[in-house]
C-alpha cells in the first residue's frame, strides 16, 4: 500500500511538473505595423492614347482615321455600291416596262392603220355609189333626197375620217414603236451587260445616271402620247432622228496601243466617218425628202378629194348633170390616194428613212468619241453594223484615203456601205 501512494505520488508531482512546463512556453503576439505607402500625385486622370505621328521635314502628317473609321468607310463603300447597283436595277426594269408598252402600242396602231383605211374607203366608195344612183334620176323626187342626203353626209364623214388619219399618219406610229422595242431592247441588253461585268468591282453613278439619260433620250425621240408630245409628220425639213445623249469628244491621247488603238486605226475610221458622210447620209437624206414630199402631197389630196365630193353631192338632183359626175369622180380617186398613202405606208417609209439616216449619224458620233473600247472589238462592231468584213472595212478606207489624195471621186459601188 505505501508503495502504491508513494507512485501515485510521484506520478502526480510529474504531471503537475509537465503543466507547469508546457505553461512556461508561451509565444509572443506580434505587434501591428502600419506602412503608409504615399501616393503618386496624378492631375489629370483621363488617360488618352494619341496615335503616332510622322513627321516629314517639320510637317506633321497626323494618322487620325482609326481602325473602326476604316471598317465603317469600306461599309460605307459597299452600301454606296449597292444603293448604285438598286438605282441601275429600278432602270432596267423601266426600260423592260417600256418595250412591252411600246410592242402593245405597235400593234395597237398597226390595227388602227388598217382598220381606218378599210372604213373610210368603204364610206368613200358607198357615198360614190350612191351618188351614181342619185343622179341617174330612175325613181321619184323623194328617193333621189333621201340618197343625196345619205351620200353626202357619208362622204363628208369620210373627209372627216381621212384628214384625221393624215393627221396622225398611223403606218409611221406603227414604225416609230418599232424602232422603239428594239432600241429599248438593245438598251436593256447595255444595261444587263454592266451588271455582269461590274458585279465584282461595283457600280458607279456615273453608269446610272447613262443609263437614265438613255431612257430619257429614247422617250423623247418616240413619245407614246398622240396628244401634245406627238412628234411632227410634216416637218419642214428632213432631219434625221435622235436617240441618245449628246457626248462630248475625248482627248485622243487616251487611246493607246495597249487598248488596240493605233494610228492606223484611226486613220481608217476618219475614212469611214468621211464616206459615211458623203455617200450613205446624204443619199438617205435624199430619199427621206422625196417622202415626204409624197406623203405631204397625198395627205392633203385625199381629203380634198372627199371633200368636193361631199359639196358635189349635195347639188345633185338640182338640175345639174355634173355634180354627180364630179361627186362619184372625185369619191372614187379619193379612195386611190388614200389606199395609195396608208396601204402603201408612206408615213411608214419616210420614218424607216428618218431612223436610218439617225443611226448613221449615231455611228459617226460614235467612231468620234469613243474611246473607252478596246480599238479591235471597235472595228469588228462597226464592220458588222456596216455590213462589211474588217478586209471590206480596210479595202474601204484605203480606197477613201487614195481618191482623196488624188482628187478623184470614190467608186459608187465601192462606197456604198449597205
Amino acid at each position: 500500500m505505501a508503495s502504491l501512494q508513494a507512485s501515485r505520488l510521484m506520478l502526480t508531482t510529474s504531471c503537475s511538473s509537465c503543466t507547469r512546463t508546457r505553461s512556461a512556453v508561451s509565444i509572443p503576439k506580434l505587434r501591428k505595423f502600419n506602412v503608409a505607402i504615399p501616393q503618386i500625385p496624378i492631375k489629370n486622370r483621363n488617360f488618352r492614347v494619341e496615335e503616332p505621328s510622322f513627321r516629314l521635314d517639320g510637317f506633321a502628317e497626323d494618322f487620325d482615321l482609326s481602325l473602326l473609321e476604316k471598317q465603317r468607310q469600306k461599309k460605307r463603300g459597299c452600301d454606296d455600291q449597292v444603293l448604285q447597283r438598286s438605282r441601275l436595277m429600278a432602270v432596267l426594269e423601266e426600260v423592260i416596262d417600256r418595250v412591252e408598252m411600246h410592242k402593245n402600242i405597235g400593234e395597237q396602231r398597226n390595227n388602227w392603220n388598217s382598220l381606218l383605211l378599210d372604213s373610210v374607203n368603204m364610206i368613200t366608195l358607198t357615198a360614190a355609189l350612191m351618188a351614181g344612183i342619185a343622179s341617174m334620176n330612175a325613181s321619184g323626187v323623194d328617193s333621189v333626197s333621201a340618197v343625196n342626203i345619205a351620200s353626202t353626209v357619208l362622204l363628208a364623214s369620210a373627209t372627216g375620217l381621212a384628214a384625221l388619219m393624215n393627221k396622225i399618219q398611223p403606218s409611221q406610229l406603227v414604225e416609230e414603236q418599232r424602232n422603239a422595242t428594239r432600241l429599248f431592247k438593245q438598251l436593256r441588253n447595255r444595261i444587263e451587260m454592266v451588271l455582269r461585268e461590274k458585279s465584282e468591282d461595283g457600280i458607279s453613278e456615273a453608269d446610272v445616271k447613262e443609263a437614265i439619260k438613255r431612257v430619257l433620250c429614247l422617250d423623247k425621240a418616240y413619245p407614246l402620247p398622240l396628244v401634245g408630245t406627238m412628234l411632227e409628220k410634216f416637218p419642214q425639213e428632213f432631219k434625221p432622228a435622235t436617240w441618245w445623249p449628246e457626248t462630248k469628244p475625248e482627248s485622243t491621247h487616251s487611246r493607246t496601243e495597249a487598248n488596240g488603238w493605233n494610228s492606223e486605226l484611226e486613220m481608217e475610221m476618219r475614212e469611214v466617218v468621211e464616206v459615211i458622210k458623203s455617200r450613205d447620209a446624204e443619199e438617205y437624206e435624199k430619199l427621206g425628202n422625196v417622202a415626204l414630199k409624197l406623203n405631204r402631197v397625198l395627205a392633203i389630196s385625199g381629203p380634198v378629194l372627199t371633200g368636193i365630193a361631199a359639196v358635189s353631192s349635195g347639188f345633185i338632183g338640182h338640175g345639174s348633170g355634173l355634180a354627180g359626175v364630179v361627186a362619184t369622180t372625185c369619191a372614187s380617186l379619193a379612195a386611190v390616194m388614200n389606199t395609195l398613202e396608208h396601204g402603201g405606208q408612206v408615213g411608214m417609209v419616210f420614218e424607216m428613212y428618218r431612223n436610218s439616216a439617225g443611226f448613221f449619224s449615231l455611228l459617226e458620233d460614235t467612231i468620234k468619241t469613243e474611246r473607252r473600247e478596246n480599238g479591235q472589238v471597235f472595228e469588228t462592231k462597226v464592220a458588222l453594223k456596216l455590213g462589211r468584213s474588217l478586209s471590206e472595212l480596210r479595202d474601204l478606207a484605203r480606197r477613201s484615203s487614195l481618191s482623196r489624195l488624188q482628187g478623184s471621186a470614190i467608186d459608187e459601188c465601192a462606197s456604198k456601205l449597205f
